[in-house]
Parts: structure tokens; sequence; C-alpha cells
């Protein structure tokens, strides 16, 4: 059976493939009579040596799981010494050190480290006390010393070789594991994003479409009628393509989907004009050169702050209500303020959850910006001041 096959087995067959080869072994070396380790030295009759072997190689199949078979094996190898050392036994036993070493406890382990450096002490000082021919002792200690270090030296490494390995795989799980926790995380921020977002454009267009409706029900003039109808027809054309394009963004997890391009400044005239039809007198003034691109993520958030900012004007501003709406560009800050007259008392449609206040507050902190909205005078003032780097053509 091939090495790699073997390696297929589970470990229990493993073990009974290795004990039975050993075996078949070890009956043709005490067959060929080749097994005296001290050739003067050997009482025992071959079925004696057999029945030994035997043991051991039962033995074999408990060495993984029974930790005791180390010393049931000491026990086979002292009786086969004081028979006279044999080959087959030593050799074998040699397996049992290197199971115990690789197998054992971490403390089993520790001890049969220690014990084989000991030997190697107890070996050499024994046989120079003892030995009558100090040369021939040493020789001997020399070529019996491999059997005990070299199996116990060979499984601490695979040993040590093997928790590196289960320390990077523990490692590698956990970072597998910290990134699903971080992709999980990215996912909740970026459908808070979105939630923000979808609040926005669907507040402010259904927000305007509820105060022009009004209007227009109020208006005998058919031709004015006409344009405040017209007007909310566009914002819910506009939700409903905002509403679509967010809910292809949440389908397409994965995949590439179409969607619409974010909302720029360069867009805020429709803004202004679903303002207008709601019955306010928008004033826009702006320093910022179209022609100048703006940081994506800057100006989507001057947008949506705009946008907020425009749709609370339209709940709280009287009908004519005068709003100032400036957005400039000067030291690497894109300032963005939005000035309107408060109705008093405010009309009841006007109280709302505070949620928009909220959400601009955290578009401008997600980019590093400040906002700021409170009273101002007589009216009410959004201002925003979001960094974007010093305009291209000034002097630094």
């Amino acid at each position: 059976m091939s090495i790699p096959r073997l390696r297929a087995l589970p470990a229990w067959q493993q073990d009974a493939v290795i004990a039975l080869a050993t075996w078949v072994v070890g009956v043709l070396v005490y067959a060929s009579g080749i097994h005296r380790l001290v050739t003067a030295y050997d009482h025992a009759p071959v079925w004696v040596r057999l029945l030994e072997l035997t043991a051991l190689c039962g033995l074999e199949l408990l060495r993984r799981w029974v930790p005791g078979a180390l010393l049931l094996a000491t026990a086979v190898l002292a009786v086969d010494i004081g028979l006279g050392p044999s080959l087959p036994v030593v050799v074998i036993y040699t397996d049992f050190l290197y199971a115990a070493t690789l197998y054992g406890s971490r403390r089993t382990s520790r001890v049969m480290i220690g014990v084989a450096a000991l030997s190697v002490v107890t070996v050499l000082a024994g046989v120079l006390l003892l030995g009558q021919e100090w040369r021939t002792a040493v020789l001997a200690a020399v070529g019996t010393l491999p059997f005990v270090l070299t199996p116990v030296w060979w499984a601490a490494n695979i040993r040590q070789q093997r928790d590196i390995a289960d320390a990077e795989r523990a490692n590698a799980g956990q970072l597998a594991k910290i990134a699903e926790l971080d992709r999980r995380a990215a996912v909740a921020a970026e459908r808070g994003r979105m939630a923000r977002d979808l609040h926005d454009v669907i507040a402010g267009h259904l927000s305007a479409i509820a105060i022009q409706s009004e209007a227009a029900l109020s208006l005998s003039d058919p031709q004015l009628a006409k344009t405040v109808l017209a007007s909310v027809r566009a914002n819910s054309v506009s939700a409903l393509a905002e509403m679509r394009a967010m809910i292809g963004l949440l389908k397409a997890e994965g995949t590439s989907a179409e969607t619409t391009a974010p909302a720029r400044l360069a867009e805020l005239s429709r803004l202004v004009e679903s303002a207008r039809a709601s019955g306010l007198a928008v004033k826009v003034e702006s320093t910022v050169d179209k022609k100048v691109p703006l940081p994506t993520a800057v100006d989507l958030t001057a947008y949506r702050i705009a946008q907020e900012a425009l749709t609370n004007a339209a709940k709280h501003a009287p009908d004519g209500g005068q709003v100032d709406v400036d957005i400039r560009h000067f030291d690497g800050i894109l300032e963005v303020q939005v000035r309107n007259e408060v109705s008093h008392p405010p009309p009841e449609a006007a109280h709302g959850s505070g949620t928009g206040l909220l959400n601009m507050r955290e578009r401008a902190d997600a980019v590093g910006g400040t906002l700021t909205a409170g009273p101002s005078g007589e009216g009410w003032l959004v201002r925003a001041e979001l960094p974007v780097g010093p305009p291209e053509g000034t002097a630094r």
C-alpha cells in the first residue's frame, strides 16, 4: 500500500496496517536469525521472541489512544533485554517513544523530551562507570542512544510544526471572522446611508407634492394651477425614479446594475423650481464654478442638505415667504446657507420628527464638515461648512 493511500485511511486502520506490517517484518527477522544485538547473549527460544513481538504489535494498536501503552511496551522491552536484546523489539519500541511524544498531552510530550535528554547522561555515565573497556562501552552507548533520541526529537519537531499550523489556522479563522464582521458593519452603514437618502428624497418630494397640491386646490387661475400640477407631477416622477434606483441597489448585491447618477449641486435648479411652485420666493446666490468639479461625496452632501432645508422651509415658511439660498466656495470650504422666514404660529403640518435635521448633521459629519441650524432673526438658518480643498487656480 502506498503512503498517500495509507494516510487517507482512518487513524485506527493506519495503526492496524502498521502493526501487521511490523509483525510480518519482525517474524522474518527472527526466522533469519539476525535479530541478536549482542551475539553471545541470547537465552530465549524463537517462540518467546515471537510472543514478545506479538505483544508489542498488539500494543501498537493502542499507542495513539492509550497513554499507558508506553509503560506496557517498556515492560516488554525490559523482558527482552533480560533475555538478550533483540533488534525487532528495540526498533518497535522507538515507535512507542515517537507516539507518546506526538500524540500524548503537552505535559507528556515535555516529559518525553526530558527523559530522552536524561537518558543520554545516564547511559554515558553508566557505561563509563561499569564498562571494563571504556572505548567499547562508549561506542555501544553512542550506537544505542539514537534509538531513544531520534524518535523523540522527530516527534517533537512534527508536533511543533503541527501546533504552528493549528495556530495559523486559528489566526486565519479569526481574521476571516473579523473580515465578516467588518463586512456586516459596512453593509449596516451602507443601509443606514441609503435609508437617509431615501428619507431625504421621498420626504422632500412628498412634502412638496402635499404643499403644491394644497395650493392647487385653492387656485382660481387655470394656467397657474396647471403650472403647480406640472410641478407636482415632476416631483412624483422624481420620487419614483429615486425609489426605483434605491430598490435596484438593494436587489443588485454582488451583481452589476444600472443606477442613476447621484444628485449634484448642478441640479439645484430643480429643487428651487419645486420650492417656488410651493409658493415660496426663492433667491439663489452661488459662487461655485460649475466647470470646476467638486468631490462627489461633498457635492451630493451639499445637494441633500439644500434639499432638506428647502423642504423644511416649505413646511414652516408662510405663503410667499422669502427663502435665501447662498452657496460659496472659499479657502477650501464649501458653504451652504439656507435662510427662510417662519410662520407665527407655525402651521400644524410643520411639526416633524426631527429626522431631517439629524440626517443633515450626519451627512455633514460623514465628509468632515459641520452643520448648524437654529433661529436667525425673524427666521431660520441652516448653515453647513464642508471641506473640499482650495478651488483650482487659487494661489497657495
